[in-house]
């Protein structure tokens, strides 16, 4: 049977003496014979169905043994067995050359792709880090394990793989995926803008605080500013922010509002901040108060179709004139939570929405991410301003909010925000 499968060959002396192991019981003397590199293909093919685990798993490590006995190997039924075989192959495949693969390893691409899909994760993972940074794979390979499940096998392939563009990273992002997926798309080197907005978007503590402790990310000015508007809570954010190589005074001053006195002082010491913003920090930082506002002249202050500024406690009144007027857009809305006036907030809502002022109240303090969002979506807000409502009025935990879908979009489905409307009724 083995001279069938492997054809007939010249034997060198070893060989009786290697088949005379197979024949006997010696386990021991198998498992030397399954270590060895120079055993006989045909003699590996055959331990490689031994009974015994350990023989099976030393075959497996072999790098001599045949690709047809690693196919049966890929089916076994040890978890160590299959463990060790992706280990070897998935050390080999980066290093076969282009006419290896279209040739005589097209087996070993065959067996890789077995193993990306096997059910156990430590078996997948263990592809994903040997494949990482491997740009001579099939990319389906790469986009089966970038879009696993379990955070230990996709973020190895996220955060180094050359294979993955930004429309892929963008896909995987919309998905929704969790915090250490997203943490490691934020750590890739020179991510874009666009990758870079969208990790922006989710919020997801874990994936911001990587992205701004990555220096080469790319971050144009519209994604910093969203990130600064809801940084105040969020205390792992201010060090990096701080740090971030390029800041407008604008930022500086906005970011000072809100971190440490000890920050404050690095953010006094920057080459890009100007010297009157410098010396207002760091008179702020002497006094122990924070840094005044920059001087904005009457008509920048002044909101749109309006006649005169909010008086204070006169949210409802203020929204209600801004409703009249066509005024109480994203902008006035979003303002209006930086600001947390929650009065102002549940009378726009309500009158956006439809819904009575004690229903917005009640559903903003139920903090369920999927009602507060709906009740945006209901008032024709969009889901930026839903985000920063989840967060920063109805109080939602950051890891648990509901993140937008491509950055921009509505995350839920039609049937969904029926059936929530019927419970906020």
């Amino acid at each position: 049977m083995l001279k069938t499968l492997f054809g007939r060959m010249s034997k060198p002396k070893s060989y009786e003496k290697q088949r005379g192991t197979l024949e006997g019981d010696d386990t021991k003397e198998r498992l030397r014979l399954a270590k060895r590199e120079d055993t006989r293909p045909e003699i590996l093919y055959y331990l490689a169905e031994d009974n015994v685990p350990e023989v099976r798993r030393a075959i497996a490590s072999n790098r001599s043994t045949p690709r047809q006995a690693d196919a049966k190997l890929a089916q076994d039924g040890d978890e160590q067995v299959r463990y060790r075989l992706a280990d070897k192959i998935g050390r080999l495949v980066p290093e076969l050359t282009a006419e290896q693969r279209e040739k005589a390893e097209a087996l070993t691409i065959t067996l890789v792709q077995e193993l990306a899909t096997d059910q156990f994760p430590k078996i997948r993972a263990i592809v994903s880090e040997h494949l990482k940074s491997a740009d001579n794979v099939p990319k389906d390979i790469v986009l089966q394990l970038a879009r696993d499940l379990e955070t230990i096998v996709a973020a190895p392939i996220l955060q180094f793989s050359p294979l993955l563009n930004d429309e892929d990273l963008l896909a995987i992002i919309a998905a929704g995926r969790e915090s250490g997926a997203l943490s490691a798309i934020a750590k890739r080197r020179a991510l874009s803008g666009d990758v870079g907005e969208a990790v922006a978007q989710t919020l997801d503590p874990k994936a911001v605080g990587s992205l701004l402790a990555n220096d080469s990310a790319q971050l144009r000015e519209d994604t910093l500013d969203w990130i600064i508007d809801n940084a105040a809570p969020m205390e792992p954010w201010h060090k990096p922010l701080v740090k971030w190589p390029s800041l407008s005074d604008s930022a500086i001053r906005r970011i000072a509002g809100f971190v440490a006195t000890s920050l404050v002082e690095t953010l006094c010491n920057r080459n890009d901040i100007d010297a009157s913003t410098a010396v207002e920090l760091a008179k702020a930082v002497q006094e122990g108060i924070g840094p005044e506002e920059p001087e904005i002249s009457e008509a920048d202050t002044e909101p749109p179709n309006a006649e005169a500024p909010k008086d204070e406690g006169g949210g409802k009144e203020w929204a209600a004139e801004l409703f009249k007027g066509g005024g109480l857009d994203n902008d006035a809305l979003q303002d209006a939570i930086s600001d947390g006036d929650r009065e102002f907030v549940i009378h726009a809502l309500s009158l956006k929405s439809g819904f009575p002022s004690d229903v917005v109240s009640r559903v903003l303090d139920t903090a369920n991410p999927r009602r507060v969002t709906v009740l945006a979506w209901k008032a024709e807000f969009s889901m930026r301003t839903a985000m920063q409502l989840q967060l920063r009025i109805a109080h939602v935990r950051p890891q648990s909010i509901l993140n937008a879908r491509d950055g921009i979009d509505y995350p839920l489905s039609e049937n969904e925000i029926n059936r929530e409307l019927k419970k906020i009724r």
